[in-house]
């Protein structure tokens, strides 16, 4: 069986409500683009290809089921429930990159003399739908380029991977990116053992990618944050690889708040240290990982543990929900469904001036 955390056939879309995983798997229905921007926004669905999917099929499933908008009126709606979406949660660039493709491409579309208000919106269904299929595929691909890259560097038969947060099915159309790599090393019998960590505050590395590597059998052990220098040292780590949610132009990568840690504890340990991610998440469109806008998440999610204070009252709470790892720190490269590259590559690489060895 496989784990899905999105179904959708045509008019009906139910996300897995992820707040709830390990303990309840519960599918909640998603009816309109508010409906969309609130499971974003809460967290519901999170991972930055599944945001964008979300996102995108809550408009699908609302332009089915909704009333019928003729010609402009279909153009701005669309137009202005994207606008909407991307709000939702500003640092992952996969939702802002859907929704300005299809933008342009609803508008260009509504231009054809032969496009009726009918076509128009199975077109725009259509371009929305053939986003859960492109990501299973470009993911699977990162699982294999990664995987090969990584037994490329070392003499041994078997591997073994520390990684972070959520980066698998639940965070993705299916197969994941970080987690897909994983994946693919242990279906060719080359992975020996996965270290995942527990990702405060918000706890994505133990309450969902344990869920995910106990339920396909992987061979896996989770370890606290504060454990990761120490793993490396003594649980011969032969590679970190991470997801990501926008790769900028340099190669500097925003993900989950800790990223940046272990890229410097691994450089120390002289272990490569991977970037997973599809084009999709690259934005040629800044220069370095100053310019990304980190999302700082409520207090509450770092004082309190399903709905119980933990912290002291009265202490202050900082809570970005991301951080930015330098280029310099991706020792290992950044697997695309491209291939694998070095950060000073990238740019050349998704404009179609370098391809992967």
């Amino acid at each position: 069986m496989t784990l899905e955390a999105i179904r959708y056939r045509a008019g009906s879309l139910q996300i897995l409500n992820q707040l709830l995983l390990p303990h309840q798997s519960v599918f909640e229905n998603i009816k309109t683009v508010q409906d969309g921007w609130e499971a974003i926004r809460s967290m519901k669905v999170r991972g930055a290809p599944a945001i964008a999917i979300v996102g995108c099929l809550s408009l699908a499933v609302e332009l089915q089921g909704g009333p019928q908008r003729e010609g402009e009126e279909l153009v701005a709606f669309v137009r202005e429930s994207l606008e909407h979406l991307v709000t939702a949660r500003p640092t992952a660039v996969n939702l802002g990159k859907a929704a300005a493709e299809l933008t342009e491409y609803t508008e260009q579309r509504s231009q054809e003399p032969e496009c009726t208000t009918e076509r128009l919106q199975e077109s725009v269904i259509g371009w929305i739908e053939a986003m859960l299929e492109r990501d299973v595929s470009d993911n699977r691909k990162i699982g294999n380029f990664g995987a090969q890259h990584i037994l490329s560097g070392v003499s041994k038969e078997q591997v073994t991977i520390l990684t972070h947060c959520n980066t698998g099915s639940l965070a993705t159309a299916g197969y994941g990116t970080a987690l897909g790599v994983v994946r693919s090393l242990h279906a060719m019998g080359r992975l020996a053992h996965v270290f995942c960590t527990e990702t405060r505050p918000y706890n994505q590395g133990s309450r969902l990618t344990a869920y995910e590597l106990v339920f396909e059998k992987i061979p896996s052990t989770l370890i606290a944050d504060s454990m990761a220098s120490i793993a490396m040292r003594e649980k011969g780590i032969s590679a970190v690889v991470v997801g990501a949610d926008r790769v900028v132009a340099n190669g500097d990568t925003a993900n989950k708040v800790g990223t940046y840690q272990l890229a410097i504890v691994a450089k120390h340990h002289g272990i490569p240290f991977y970037v997973a991610a599809p084009s999709t998440s690259c934005d040629l469109s800044l220069e370095s990982g100053r310019e990304i806008v980190i999302e700082e998440r409520p207090a509450q999610e770092l004082s309190d543990i399903n709905g119980e204070r933990i912290a002291a009252p009265g202490i202050n709470v900082w809570n970005p929900a991301f951080d930015v790892t330098p280029h310099d720190l991706i020792t290992g490269g950044i697997i695309t469904e491209l291939g694998v590259f070095l950060p000073s590559e990238l740019q050349a690489a998704l404009t179609g001036r370098l391809t992967a060895l």
